[in-house]
């Protein structure tokens, strides 16, 4: 379902880009739960999956089309969840550096 939600924000970002002139390339999109990535790249409709709702089945359309590029990422390495999660020192200093926060010290920039 997140998956699907994203690919609606690329598909925004491609047509904006194109209405400015500016080719985008396949936008890359990491997935930690095997299944949806699974139910994404496959199209054929499962008996399995036939209780999701339809619209989240609109990322298959993205990813026909080649806006989108989906991989998968372990669950331990995967940034999103210094946003979605309370997590500890060593997770947030090893995620840190993917969005580029940088923390400066105003005590020692003073002296």
């Amino acid at each position: 379902m997140v998956l699907s939600d994203c690919s609606r924000q690329v598909v925004w970002m491609h047509t904006l880009m194109g209405e400015l002139s500016y080719p985008l390339y396949p936008v890359p999109i990491c997935g930690d739960n095997q299944g949806s990535i699974f139910i994404a790249s496959n199209p054929v409709t499962e008996k399995r999956s036939k209780h999701i709702d339809i619209r989240y089945h609109y990322i298959r359309e993205v990813v026909e089309r080649k806006l989108v590029e989906i991989y998968f990422i372990d669950g331990d390495k995967n940034p999103a969840d210094l946003l979605t999660k309370n997590l500890g020192h060593i997770k947030f200093l090893q995620f840190r550096p993917a969005y580029g926060l940088h923390f400066f010290n105003t005590a020692k920039a003073i002296t």
